[in-house]
């Protein structure tokens, strides 16, 4: 089992409810999925960018990803219904959490000039959303077999009800909001 799981179950849980002051266990709330979505608009041109995109999202996530298809067509973008233009992968259970330590505990820091994550990428309901702009923060990810730098959002799922709950189960599974 991942570190972050039984830091969640052994200490965090209880310090979120007492917080938060739930009167039932079932009631903390917790992540349920994680998505990592990267949009490959440029495939429209050259279609090699979504092979080796989901190779590197593979690395990334350990997962294999699925390719997302245009759902209508749009003559500005030259773009044609069902033409391949993003891929995504869908995580949860231990994978998920395994993840979510790589993602807080290394690839974060990396990120040029990090002062925190904005603390209104909340959605309402208690879900997260990050937007990283280049892939290669993660040290899975070989420097050299890169031909594009692509940007990627990880949005976080959760069973909170609002925002504040959300962000109070998140601060304390370590990933850095500013205030």
């Amino acid at each position: 089992m991942s570190n972050f799981k039984t830091a969640y179950f052994e200490k965090h849980q209880a310090v979120i409810q007492k917080e938060l002051g739930l009167g039932n266990v079932m009631q903390v709330p917790r992540m349920t999925k994680i998505t990592v979505n990267m949009g490959l608009g440029e495939a429209l041109q050259n279609s090699k960018l979504i092979d080796s995109g989901i190779e590197q999202l593979r690395v990334i996530t350990g997962q294999q990803p699925i390719v997302t298809k245009a759902k209508k067509s749009i003559s500005n973008f030259k773009l044609r219904e069902g033409v391949p233009i993003g891929i995504k992968v869908t995580m949860r259970g231990s994978r998920m959490y395994d993840f979510y330590e790589r993602l807080v505990s290394f690839a974060l820091p990396r990120v040029r000039d990090f002062k925190g994550l904005p603390p209104k990428a909340f959605d309402g309901r208690g879900n997260y959303t990050i937007g990283l702009k280049e892939q290669l923060i993660f040290p899975e990810i070989d420097f050299d077999k890169i031909e594009k730098i692509k940007g990627m959002n990880i949005t976080i799922t959760t069973t909170a009800q609002n925002d504040e709950q959300g962000r109070c189960l998140l601060t304390h599974m370590g990933l850095p909001i500013r205030k």
